[in-house]
């Protein structure tokens, strides 16, 4: 496992961390038992960083049960915002609230990183004005080491790099074999403003698992990437690798990304998302599947308000 500097920050993460969803039975279900051997397999496998949520059900008091007596070993991150699918709200006082309850469930005085969790959902403006002053606050009152905004749509992680001092910021799906968003327009403004860029969805939602085309009907994304995301796990049958494997391989040692989530419940599945943190790309076979990578035009789909999603490169710096 490669460790590595987030941005300005000191600290120093895990180039694969572990992310909480699957903790709080977000995708299926998941006992107590099993959720806390995994997260012990994360540390054993060298993994220093955790994400989680409110919106992650049961995730955060699941955490800190697991955590207990080793919190000093990890770089620990929750968010607050999203409550729920359709469950949002930035107030300052809900805000405060949320950290609150969270210290309280992982069992901690602190968390080291903040973040308002999927921030295309609402109106910027207010987000980037009261409710950030807010995340300030709590920083100040050493709540948070560092602070940090979630979300999808580049054109929405670009103003909140512009608009709000942030330490870091996480983004998904942008770091794919469908879509290089993370390296080619995020990653130029982060490092214009000093952010840590926090990678996530190297599967692109399970579009680039086995069973892709079972969840493609439910999935965001356009018909043009779900099409462009069969075509890939089809070639990769074809050649007799696992399309995971080698998308956990490309978003960990090609896409720029210093850290990148996984979400499981499932050790095996952790166990491959290290391993091809340094097994040896087949460069020959990446570049075939590059080949049915969408146009750059189509490999960004809509999620939150209309007017959050316009084209990242329109920004003004």
């Amino acid at each position: 496992m490669k460790y590595s500097q987030l941005g300005q920050t000191d600290l120093t993460v895990s180039q694969l961390a572990f992310g909480t969803g699957p903790l709080g039975e977000l995708f299926g279900p998941l006992s107590e038992a099993d959720a806390l051997k995994v997260v012990h397999e994360a540390l054993d496998l060298g993994i220093n960083f955790i994400d989680t949520s409110p919106y992650y059900g049961s995730a955060e008091e699941r955490l800190g049960k697991a955590l207990a007596g080793r919190r000093s070993e990890i770089i620990l991150g929750t968010k607050a915002g999203r409550y729920g699918f359709d469950d949002f709200d930035f107030s300052p006082a809900r805000i405060r609230r949320s950290v609150e309850q969270s210290l309280e469930l992982l069992r901690t005085d602190y968390v080291d990183i903040l973040q308002f969790h999927d921030i295309e959902f609402v109106p910027l403006g207010p987000l980037f004005e009261d409710s950030y002053a807010e995340l300030v606050n709590l920083r100040e009152e050493g709540k948070c080491r560092y602070i940090g905004m979630t979300g999808y749509p580049p054109s929405t992680m670009g103003r909140a790099m512009r608009e709000t001092e942030l330490d870091v910021l996480l983004t998904y799906s942008h770091a794919t074999l469908l879509d290089d968003t993370l390296e080619r327009e995020l990653s130029p403004i982060a490092a214009e403003r000093g952010v840590g860029l926090i990678n996530a969805a190297a599967v692109a939602l399970g579009l680039l698992t086995p069973r892709g085309s079972s969840i493609a009907i439910e999935h965001p994304a356009s018909s043009t990437i779900r099409e462009a995301a069969a075509k890939m796990v089809a070639h990769a049958a074809s050649r007799g690798a696992d399309i995971a494997f080698i998308a956990n391989q490309y978003a960990t040692q090609r896409s720029g990304c210093v850290t990148t989530l996984i979400g499981t419940g499932k050790i095996s599945h952790l166990r491959s998302a290290v391993e091809a943190t340094d097994a040896e790309i087949n460069d020959e076979l990446l570049q075939e599947l590059l080949a049915f990578r969408p146009a750059i035009e189509d490999r960004v789909w809509t999620s939150g308000l209309p007017e959050n999603n316009a084209a990242a490169a329109k920004q003004e710096t």
